[in-house]
């Protein structure tokens, strides 16, 4: 949930049908005597998906693009890089989101809320490019937040745009943004069953067979498009799972009952420090973002580079073993301030990554409480984490 995001009614109302004065495009008189309007929208979901697709999927190299450029390409990143390279694009993004995007502020998910449910499925061609740029800037750069958030809105914002140039009706213009949201979930997730349930569950609010069968038009064709340019391989390798006891079980429940609490602490938190960065001066939004990317550059400089980004190959290591349960409990708490500090400093990007790195680690961690063992390849600066965090052997068996 997009919480404390920039206020909705920052961006006036406008009604899509009213921008008739823009030129015809070629060909739509013909389309609309060959197709009623409802088998219309249906095909119009599909172009939606393909066009979102292929923006997700350069939304992704963007970000790699960024990251290799501002971080480096080495297994070991360097210091200076890890410090300097969050704050200085920090200041770069508060200096676009104040002056040229100031719709690309947060994650994206109530701004498309709104397009729904206020703005008749309007959202400003411009609030893509803005989101675009932005999110790969912070995310490439090290900020924790991760790129799913962006890719919906990105989504919806070309699907609308789309709608405004084929002159849809005021009802089918209200529906086109959740289309486009689905179709940029599913190539950011690659998993378009995840991004039609969450966008009807959580987007639209209520199951109808009209936009059903365009919302799952719109997520397949757009997962085909991603994986032709990148694959289908899936984001974490899962290892097999196999319950020998019963009484795991208890395990598995206490298990969510931390996560619940893990949330709880984590959009309590996020409330309160939103509320009192906006109840700051204006002028020191200019330096949020910076501030936040620079604490964490200095975590990472100490030891927790894992913190940096959306995390997607530190979850899938945590999966497998890779760390110590101390090591996976501290990584899941520093996610959360640093996705706080990120998130409240109106840097835009996406929360679904930081809360899946969050809940991977506090499950690795609680499997690895029985079967602990030091990483013997971790690098001398990560060694102090597992120091600080050491307890007897006992406390493993709690």
């Amino acid at each position: 949930m997009d919480l404390g995001s920039n206020r909705l009614t920052s961006a006036p109302a406008r009604n899509p049908t009213s921008e008739a004065s823009s030129p015809e495009f070629p060909g739509l008189a013909l389309l609309h005597s060959v197709f009623r309007e409802d088998r219309f929208f249906l095909v119009l979901s599909v172009f939606i998906g393909v066009f979102s697709g292929l923006a997700v999927v350069c939304f992704r190299f963007a970000i790699d693009w960024f990251r290799i450029y501002l971080l480096g390409s080495g297994t070991i990143l360097t210091p200076l890089r890890l410090v300097l390279a969050p704050t200085l694009a920090g200041l770069v993004i508060a200096a676009l989101v104040l002056h040229v995007f100031p719709l690309a502020r947060g994650s994206g998910m109530n701004q498309t809320k709104a397009a729904l449910y206020i703005y008749n499925g309007y959202i400003p061609l411009r609030t893509a490019v803005g989101k675009f740029i932005t999110a790969a800037l912070a995310i490439g750069s090290g900020h924790s937040l991760g790129p799913e958030d962006p890719s919906l809105q990105i989504g919806a914002s070309l699907a609308s745009a789309l709608g405004r140039r084929m002159r849809l009706s005021r009802d089918r213009m209200r529906l086109i943004a959740p289309v486009g949201a689905a179709a940029g979930l599913a190539a950011a997730f690659n998993a378009p069953i995840s991004a039609v349930l969450f966008v009807i569950e959580e987007v639209i609010g209520r199951w109808t067979a009209g936009i059903l069968g365009s919302v799952v038009l719109s997520a397949v064709s757009s997962i085909v498009v991603m994986r032709w340019f990148l694959g289908s391989e899936p984001l974490f390798r899962i290892p097999a799972v196999e319950m020998k006891r019963p009484y795991e079980l208890i395990a598995y429940s206490i298990l969510g009952v931390v996560g619940g609490l893990a949330s709880v602490a984590f959009s309590s938190g996020v409330t309160f420090m939103r509320a009192r960065c906006k109840a700051m001066p204006r002028w020191t939004q200019y330096f949020q973002p910076a501030l936040a990317g620079l604490i964490i550059g200095v975590i990472a400089v100490l030891g927790a580079p894992q913190v940096m980004g959306a995390g997607y190959e530190y979850i899938d290591e945590a999966m497998h073993g890779q760390f110590t349960w101390q090591f996976l409990a501290i990584l899941a708490g520093l996610k959360i301030i640093t996705t706080m500090l990120s998130f409240v400093s109106g840097t835009p990007g996406g929360m679904f990554a930081p809360t899946l790195f969050v809940g991977a680690m506090l499950g690795a961690a609680a499997r690895n409480t029985r079967s602990c063992r030091k990483s013997a390849g971790r690098p001398a600066h990560m060694r102090w984490w597992a120091w600080a965090c050491s307890l007897p052997d006992s406390c493993a068996h709690l």
